[in-house]
């Protein structure tokens, strides 16, 4: 497995990365399993597909990231472009992203916990907040999970996003108090700890939230969900040869 992550110039975010795949590596310790980075640190996926090019067996391309948008729909197709014009016997695939799944709603809820927000607590509304993106279709993802959360019992729960789209996690904050939520928290929907997400904490305090989760990181159901997403691409990889 080559887990391909955003990649980031803050340390803490390659640290969460390794810590992550460290707990993949537990569940499958018969996989290999590599880390890279799209941007800002080493090594890119294009380096450690170029050395695991003899590799036996079919290579997955797994994407830690929690939306489908530019990076995945491009950036990893453009690698795996590149790597197979050098490699053309290279059997390699690629997983979905991580996100949407129901696992990683089970992680936002860990973190909210550890945040000491009660779960579903009808006295508080929360704003989930992901990186957001110039893709449509990434940011209605996290709208769609803001709506499939509300079913928990909360006061109401609506999306935000950290840069390209609308509302800021400042701005829903701020609307939540002035339609009467009692409580208002916000759920970090990033991966790892970085510019964003320290972005997120610092606005959404100062427009009156009560907590700010941490980012999901290595919770376990992050670590299921990257395994679940290997063993799918790999089961397709192994259908399609069997054609």
């Amino acid at each position: 497995m080559v887990a391909v992550a955003h990649g980031s110039r803050d340390p803490r975010a390659a640290a969460t990365v390794a810590e992550l795949l460290a707990a993949v590596r537990a569940r499958r310790p018969d996989v290999p399993v590599h880390a890279s980075f799209l941007d800002h640190a080493p090594p890119a996926p294009v380096s450690v597909l170029d050395g695991l090019a003899a590799a036996p067996g079919p290579i997955v391309v797994a994407p830690l990231l929690l939306t489908a948008a530019f990076h995945s729909k491009t950036d990893i197709p453009g690698v795996l472009a590149q790597v197979r014009r050098r490699h053309p016997r290279l059997n390699v695939s690629t997983a979905a992203t991580l996100g949407p799944h129901p696992l990683l709603l089970s992680a936002l809820e860990r973190r909210m916990a550890e945040a000491d927000v009660a779960i579903g607590d009808p006295e508080t509304a929360v704003v989930l907040v992901s990186a957001g993106s110039s893709d449509a279709s990434a940011n209605a993802t996290i709208w769609n999970l803001a709506r499939r959360w509300r079913t928990r019992g909360w006061w109401g729960v609506v999306p935000a996003y950290a840069s390209a789209s609308r509302p800021t996690p400042a701005e829903a904050v701020a609307a939540l108090h002035d339609a009467g939520a009692p409580r208002v928290v916000v759920a970090s929907y990033f991966l790892a700890p970085g510019y964003f997400a320290d972005k997120v904490r610092r606005e959404s305090l100062a427009a009156g939230a009560t907590a700010v989760s941490p980012v999901l990181g290595a919770a376990p159901e992050v670590a299921d969900l990257v395994v679940h997403r290997y063993e799918e691409a790999l089961a397709q990889t192994v259908s399609a040869a069997a054609v």
